[in-house]
């Protein structure tokens, strides 16, 4: 592809971009902007108390509902033991959305008896109800045949004639009850033939079974479709209702209002300037590193912003703090393509100095891909599984997550590419190559080169340090405890009204000085100002009236009750279970492309990551709440990220010297890409350090647990994965080439001797 061809292709992503960026409006969170809260409250009924218990399992039933509306990045909670609050950020219509998720929405499946006399309530003989049809005609039901439970989902579609339906597809003993349903409705010829789908008492369809259903066979295949009258928006809703399940129990809505952002005005202006000053000092390192090869990739960090924040727009995610934060984190890191490719592009210049600039530009870009493909293609294969199997925040992290690994490629492979490569071919830059920063090898590789020192002959040492940092950071786990935020362990919600306005923001403040900067503090529409925390006592309460009429005068408590967690067990097992499926697949992908050797060693790698950081925070006795969690998940894949670049440069150095010992292949490779992973980590340390200093009370644990999995990232993939690579290799009888090696060799210099080329195909 000539570099006309990928000049047009940036544009036009580029431009694309700004028209999404400059026209649309992005939905914020509610901790930017707030949104509606909606209180429910269970009601008992004959067969079901209202408890705790029936009221968790009709929270995870409204949070399903909530998912299905696309609502995103919602906040659920038991309240007492019967309340569920409900906050819905920038929701269009708060109207709609209780309807819908408050419905009882009691599916039921019932063979038809035949119609009814007018005026007639039910069958006086065996008390069967008796319920008008669509068209108004009473019909005489039998008892439930099968119910909502026997439903797996539902999808709003259109037929042939664009009438708009809902498809059913049945689970677990669904398809064998509706078989047995409709067969024995096909052994009649009168309105027998009939199956009513009831919801919440009211026919809303009942379709005739058609004749070619036999008589006690009925319809099989496991899926039915409900017929009707419909709108596109009544099909959505039911199609909503339906695969989400039936209430346990009615739930009556009781408040509804709405509330200001969690963070205030200050919080947010903090963290935008942290960020601002991250960014300039990134860039700053980058040129001053790499000069007028580095101001090309800063500038296209400001386009990859750009792309992602219109890519955001476009998908219709909902921006939260913490999901800004990684957003600015992600521009740091969307560095790392770059550094890769300037520091091939330094070895190559330096190695075949008589090739020239562009050769050594474009072999760099082709040597590098192999990693950030791989780096890469990890990276988006967690991110799919986490939105697709998880729920909530963690399903948009998956969201966020993969917006920006394909933002960073677009960036990284065409923007700076074209840039690079029209820079190389300005009269004089040919000619001054020490002002493209690539003409040396740098310090480090310098220093590098000349000790060249053999990390890898004290492995059982590296391996048994990060084993003993492990031991160290369970027992901190186990010996101080894990402190959970209010959304893992519920807590104590508070409202006061107070004789003079409060600013939300002055609000913060006191209950802060007062002994509690987590606490999540909102002022609501009636100028009241609410407060939940983890752990409040009778005394704290007193204590944050007392803070609060500081400011406002007379204060009175309005409200006082104990809510659940809102990251309930359902989220919590779902967030598990793509954790797992997705550090699998994970593996098996590394293994597939690399070795199994080099897999197990990627993971287990950042398992020592993760629980590092997790036992310094237990340490160090600060809070794991739901900004911990996206930086938990951040980290995986900067761990998994560092260990791919190293065994990419293993696999090719290996392959290069198929006889040297695989321990020296390795520690030469490591040190080979020390370079790139300082320069790396610097550049997204820079905005970290900002984000821990400046951004406020509600970043500087998210900003902390992230340096310290950069830092211990960094470390890990040259001291812990590596390391046990070599162990690994030890005991497996593979020699230096995989399948993928043998299928396809490429020589970087192959086109060379065609004289200077235009491209040479490696990449976009």
């Amino acid at each position: 592809m000539s570099l006309l061809i990928r000049s047009l292709i940036a544009i036009g992503i580029l431009a694309s971009s700004a028209y999404v960026a400059l026209t649309s409006t992005p939905n914020l969170g509610l901790d930017l902007r707030g949104g509606t809260q909606i209180v429910l409250e269970a009601q008992s009924t004959d067969r079901v108390e209202a408890n705790a218990e029936s009221t968790d399992r009709a929270l995870e039933v409204i949070r399903r509902r909530v998912d299905s509306l696309g609502v995103s990045e919602p906040t659920l909670a038991r309240s007492g033991d019967t309340r569920i609050i409900v906050e819905l950020p920038d929701v269009q219509d708060p109207r709609e959305a209780e309807r819908v998720i408050g419905q009882t929405a009691q599916l039921t499946f019932h063979s038809v008896l035949g119609p009814a006399r007018p005026r007639a309530k039910a069958d006086p003989d065996a008390n069967r109800p008796v319920i008008p049809d669509e068209d108004g005609q009473l019909l005489i039901l039998a008892p439930t045949a099968m119910t909502g439970e026997g439903v797996g989902g539902a999808d709003a579609v259109q037929d042939q004639t664009g009438r708009w339906e809902v498809d059913i597809e049945f689970a677990g003993n669904g398809g064998s009850q509706w078989a047995e349903l409709t067969g024995r409705a096909a052994c009649f010829q009168d309105d027998r033939r009939r199956v009513a789908i009831v919801l919440d008492q009211e026919i809303i369809s009942s379709p005739a079974v058609q004749t070619s259903v036999a008589c006690d066979v009925g319809i099989r295949g496991g899926q039915t479709r409900i017929t009707g009258d419909f709108t596109q928006s009544e099909a959505a809703d039911l199609a909503v209702l339906i695969e989400g399940g039936a209430l346990p129990l009615p739930v009556e809505v009781i408040e509804r209002r709405v509330m200001g952002p969690t963070l205030g005005d200050r919080a947010v202006d903090a963290s935008y300037q942290a960020g601002v000053i991250g960014l300039i000092l990134t860039g700053l390192f980058i040129v001053l590193v790499y000069r007028l090869m580095g101001m090309m990739a800063t500038v296209a960090l400001a386009t990859y912003t750009l792309i992602s924040y219109a890519a955001l727009i476009a998908l219709g995610a909902t921006l939260t703090l913490p999901g800004l934060a990684g957003f600015v984190l992600a521009i740091g890191m969307a560095i790392d393509a770059n550094v890769l490719v300037f520091e091939r592009a330094r070895e190559e210049f330096s190695a075949h100095r008589g090739r020239g600039l562009r050769q050594a530009l474009t072999t760099g870009y082709q040597k590098a891909w192999t990693a950030i493909i791989d780096s890469n293609v990890t990276t988006l294969l967690a991110a799919a599984l986490l939105f697709y199997l998880a729920t909530g925040p963690v399903r948009g992290f998956g969201v966020t997550l993969s917006i920006g690994v394909v933002a960073s490629m677009i960036s990284a492979l065409i923007v700076a590419r074209v840039l690079t490569e029209w820079v190389s071919r300005l009269r004089g830059v040919g000619s001054h190559v020490a002002v493209t920063g690539i003409s040396t090898l740098g310090r480090v590789r310098r220093w590098l080169t000349e000790r060249d020192p053999d990390l890898m002959r004290h492995r059982m040492l590296w391996i048994a340090i990060s084993a003993t940092v492990v031991v160290l950071a369970v027992g901190g786990m186990v010996m101080r405890g894990i402190n959970l935020g209010v959304e893992f362990t519920g807590g104590r919600l508070m409202q006061y009204s107070t004789a003079q306005n409060v600013d939300a923001d002055d609000a913060r403040a006191v209950i802060a000085d007062a002994g509690f900067p987590l606490a999540v503090v909102q002022e609501t529409n009636e100028g009241d100002i609410s407060v939940r925390d983890a752990h409040i006592s009778n005394n704290d309460v007193v204590r944050i009236g007392d803070a609060l009429s500081e400011i406002g005068g007379e204060t009175t408590k309005e409200r006082d009750e104990f809510f659940g967690p809102s990251l309930g067990d359902e989220l919590r097992d779902k967030a598990l279970l793509a954790l797992g499926v997705a550090l699998a697949a994970q593996m098996i992908y590394l293994a597939v492309r690399f070795r199994w050797t080099f897999g197990l060693a990627a993971v287990l790698a950042m398992l020592h990551d993760v629980l590092l950081v997790v036992g310094i925070f237990a340490w160090l006795g600060k809070t794991l709440d739901s900004n911990f969690l996206a930086a938990a998940l951040t980290i995986i894949g900067l761990s998994v990220n560092d260990s791919v670049v190293v065994f990419d440069r293993v696999r090719e150095s290996w392959r290069a010297s198929p006889n040297k010992p695989f321990d020296k292949v390795a520690n030469s490779s490591a040190l080979q890409t020390v370079p790139r992973t300082i320069n790396t980590g610097l550049g997204a340390m820079f905005i970290l350090a900002a984000l821990v200093f400046l951004g406020g009370d509600s970043l500087t644990d998210f900003a902390l647990a992230l340096l310290l999995g950069l830092f211990v990232g960094t470390y890990s993939s040259v001291f812990t994965a590596t390391p046990l690579a070599i162990v690994l290799q030890s005991r497996s009888k593979a020699g230096p080439e995989d399948r993928s090696e043998r299928r396809r060799k490429v020589d970087p210099y192959g086109h060379l001797s065609k004289g200077p080329a235009d491209d040479s195909g490696a990449v976009v």
